[in-house]
């Protein structure tokens, strides 16, 4: 069994640890052991405190025995995003400047999750400040594909999602401006949900009303994930766009009859984001499955005309506001990319903001529109397949030449403006064993339903069933 334990889902391994069958102990060692065995290959953890975790686990099974209250996360190991703050762990944002910096308190999301009983193991990878879905820094590397480790494992949430993938956590924690949850959990063959913004606050925060940037959960099946964000979700006061469900909303079963239920798809949104053949090649069969499980599926798409100009005005104003001191004092220490987008948001105006403003908000009452005639939007989390390591980002999308670090990830950024919540699910391999996601969009707040939704895919096609075979050290 031990040499088993890596494998379970992080539901069966929270059911098993409450039931006193394992140890919190046991968990951590086993999860210790695979993290020497093959994190050499993937570079996914890049700060370990062994001993800190063990100390953890030994004192929530001195909890359980003493007959105190467990919490839902009792005993299961994780590694937190080297972009949430880790008290006396440090903290390095991918970034030279911040190689040694050791944070004197934690992100709030890091609060909840060590309250809610999860045992600290230490840090995963990300780009330099979370920017692009390709994990790369002049800190740690790059992190690798466990399906493939000479391809991407996507980004922001890179490490976390290949952390998770090989079997070196049970959960994952994240975070998604365009992408940073859903396209790393597509490479990677897990799940990753960016919910509506304000379902999982944020402190501390240079911007408290971003709604841009949201943290959320990954996990290897939709239940994990929707156990992971019951502890992360609920308001708090210091985060002034919290919605005030509470996080045990989500810590219910997933089951539910999808007949009926009316869903659109689209392969490009409108020809603004165009994917790769073999993408579509993978995601265009699984329509089937939907119909089977009693859904409508029709071709649509809501009108997203100046979504893209909106993202990228609202991420380069974010860039400045957060980075902008940095541009100032430390240019040199910053890769191109990053100066360039901090250059961007400098040069806005009055007027670019206030377009970007009034365009995002027609965009969310489009939505309400779209969704008074579908319960749920399907479309590609990632309009390419994992790429190779060495590039800083894909040269070309569906034949077409790309710009910027940005250019392949716009079925991903698209939703990020519109205020919803998304799903990356599993949806299969490429003939060359690459994963695919399907994209699970949902209505302003639904993001139980979209829970649902994934939950009953996945059952029907168990797709994220499919570990990666990596080599051991």
């Amino acid at each position: 069994m031990p040499d088993a334990l890596h494998q379970l889902d992080a539901t069966d391994l929270a059911a098993r640890l409450r039931r006193r069958d394992l140890s919190a102990r046991e968990v951590v060692q086993a999860h210790l052991d695979r993290i020497e065995q093959v994190n050499p290959a993937v570079n996914a953890i890049v700060t370990l405190d062994p001993e800190g975790a063990l100390a953890a686990a030994a004192r929530a099974d001195e909890r359980l025995v003493r007959g105190a209250a467990v919490p839902p996360l009792h005993g299961l190991p994780i590694a937190f995003k080297d972009t949430h703050l880790t008290r006396g762990m440090r903290t390095t944002h991918g970034s030279p400047l911040f190689a040694d910096h050791l944070p004197d308190e934690d992100d709030l999301l890091v609060e909840r999750l060590q309250r809610a009983g999860a045992i600290r193991l230490g840090k995963t990878n990300v780009p330099e400040f979370a920017a692009g879905s390709h994990t790369f820094n002049p800190v740690f590397g790059t992190t690798l594909n466990p399906y493939d480790t000479t391809r991407s494992a996507g980004g922001s949430s890179g490490g976390a999602a290949a952390a998770l993938a090989a079997g070196m956590q049970p959960l994952a924690d994240g975070s998604d401006m365009g992408g940073s949850l859903r396209n790393p959990a597509s490479f990677c063959n897990v799940v990753g949900l960016r919910p509506t913004p304000g379902r999982v606050p944020r402190h501390p925060g240079g911007n408290l009303w971003d709604t841009l940037s949201v943290p959320g959960p990954m996990g290897r099946t939709v239940a994990d994930t929707a156990l992971l964000l019951s502890a992360m979700a609920g308001p708090d006061p210091r985060c002034p766009i919290g919605l005030e469900t509470p996080g045990e909303a989500f810590r219910v079963p997933l089951d539910r009859e999808l007949r009926g239920l009316r869903i659109a798809w689209t392969p490009d949104f409108g020809g603004r984001a165009p994917a790769d053949p073999d993408v579509l090649a993978v995601l265009e069969p699984q329509l089937g499955v939907l119909e089977k499980l009693g859904c409508r599926v029709d071709a649509d798409c809501p009108d997203l005309t100046g979504a893209d100009e909106t993202f990228r005005t609202l991420r380069a104003h974010s860039f400045d506001l957060a980075l902008g001191g940095l541009l100032d004092s430390d240019r040199q220490a910053l890769k191109p990319s990053i100066v360039q987008n901090i250059e961007q948001g400098r040069r806005l105006t009055v007027a670019d903001l206030n377009t970007a403003t009034a365009t995002r908000s027609r965009l969310y009452l489009g939505m309400l529109d779209f969704f008074s005639r579908y319960d749920l939007f399907l479309a590609p989390v990632s309009q390419v397949t994992p790429f190779e390591a060495e590039l800083e980002y894909p040269r070309e999308v569906a034949g077409r030449p790309t710009h910027s670090y940005l250019d392949w990830m716009r079925s991903a950024y698209l939703v990020s403006v519109l205020g919803v919540p998304a799903l990356s699910v599993p949806a299969g391999f490429t003939p060359g064993g690459l994963p695919v996601g399907l994209q699970f969009i949902g209505a302003p707040r639904a993001d139980l339903a979209v829970l649902q939704a994934g939950h009953a895919y996945e059952s029907a096609t168990r797709h994220g069933r499919r570990r990666p075979d990596l080599p051991t050290a």
